[in-house]
């Protein structure tokens, strides 16, 4: 089942690629500005992996964190963690707001299914030595809005497309 107040934000390369090594594959400034500004206020979910390469906190958002490993304990008091999909799900139908999901790839893949907007930044691009990527999906099952087309200050060309669930 679809919830509503479920969307996906990430950058991906032609690949679908996401990270490497525990980092982006691509750090854009514009884009990381736009991460910042579209999540500020709001519930963000990820998997420990995730949680682990962030700084120790995102000012002004709310962690979410799926992590089934019982020995799992997070760097402050103020982040939920959920040791299911299940429970995660549960909580999220109780939310009126906008949850984003935020990776990783494990945590984007689980969770495609119950999305009902992705925002992505299409990176016109691609990198080999990727290791985690962002689910490929049927875009006969969404509509897409592009709402910009541009490339960074180090030459990297990129668009930003909103994919709304059909």
């Amino acid at each position: 089942m679809v919830h509503k107040n479920l969307s996906m934000i990430a950058a991906v390369g032609k690949n679908h690629e996401l990270g490497l090594c525990g980092d982006l594959v691509w750090r854009i400034n514009e884009d990381l500005q736009f991460f910042r500004k579209t999540t500020l206020g709001h519930y963000i979910v990820m998997g420990r992996r995730t949680y682990d390469s962030l700084p120790p906190t995102l000012k002004d958002r709310r962690y979410l964190v799926i992590a089934s490993e019982n020995d799992f304990v997070p760097r402050t008091d103020d982040v939920v963690v959920f040791k299911t999909l299940d429970a995660f799900l549960s909580f999220a139908k109780t939310v009126a707001e906008e949850i984003f999901v935020i990776g990783g790839g494990m945590i984007y893949t689980a969770l495609l299914p119950y999305s009902n907007k992705m925002i992505l930044t299409e990176i016109n691009d691609t990198n080999d030595r990727a290791d985690v990527f962002f689910p490929k999906f049927d875009k006969s099952q969404w509509v897409s809005e592009k709402i910009l087309d541009t490339q960074s200050d180090d030459g990297i060309k990129y668009s930003r497309k909103i994919y709304t669930r059909r």
